[in-house]
């Protein structure tokens, strides 16, 4: 398994604001696949919602790590329903028409914080559907990894569970190899070409959401 920890980056509260924007702005909601304080792929999601934000769209960043929940169990369901982490990262995704994830790879696979959290978010709560959630949700996904493959094996199965969950995951994808030398000392991505390509992901994402909205 690769690890996810360069120095850098420091656990935080979520941040945006979108109630406060007028109410046509495209709403995203991002957040990394990994609940490490020092995550490559937290602060690849930051630096996302950065650019997304200067793109023009209300942007919400979270920490998964702020929204336990036990490992997907029937029997725990029904004897205690949804958890209450998961009914709140619930009511955000009710209210963000956009995702932007940014998850690392796990020996070739997605992580398993990111398939457990839209697992319980896809469960049903009373007669509210959880797959409702998802459905007309506008993706891009990206990866940050220390090997060189820059996490590709893990956004091909992103997208397959995003999109069997009703999403429509842009072609716009971003992979970040070598990344423990990929952020500068303030975090930002150092390599011009990769801005580039992340500034063309979130540019695409916020044009078709704001089409989507007209």
């Amino acid at each position: 398994m690769t690890t996810d920890t360069p120095p850098g980056f420091l656990h935080g509260s979520p941040q945006g604001s979108p109630q406060q924007t007028p109410p046509d702005t495209p709403r995203i909601l991002a957040f990394a696949g990994s609940a490490r304080s020092a995550s490559l792929n937290k602060q690849l999601a930051s630096v996302a919602a950065d650019r997304a934000r200067r793109q023009g769209a209300a942007v919400t960043l979270i920490d998964l790590r702020d929204y336990p929940a036990p490992l997907y169990d029937g029997d725990l369901e029904e004897a205690d329903g949804i958890p209450p982490a998961i009914r709140a990262l619930k009511k955000l995704f009710a209210e963000h028409q956009g995702l932007i994830i940014a998850s690392p790879e796990y020996n070739g696979f997605i992580t398993p914080l990111l398939k457990n959290t839209l697992d319980w978010i896809s469960r049903p709560d009373g007669n509210a559907s959880g797959l409702a959630l998802f459905d007309g949700k506008l993706a891009v996904i990206m990866a940050a990894s220390p090997g060189a493959f820059g996490g590709m094996r893990s956004l091909l199965l992103t997208r397959q569970l995003l999109a069997n969950l009703g999403v429509t995951v842009l072609p716009n994808q971003v992979s970040v190899p070598r990344a423990g030398q990929a952020f500068t000392d303030d975090g930002q991505l150092a390599d011009t070409g990769l801005v580039e390509r992340l500034d063309k992901a979130c540019a695409a994402l916020h044009r078709h959401l704001s089409c989507l909205q007209a």
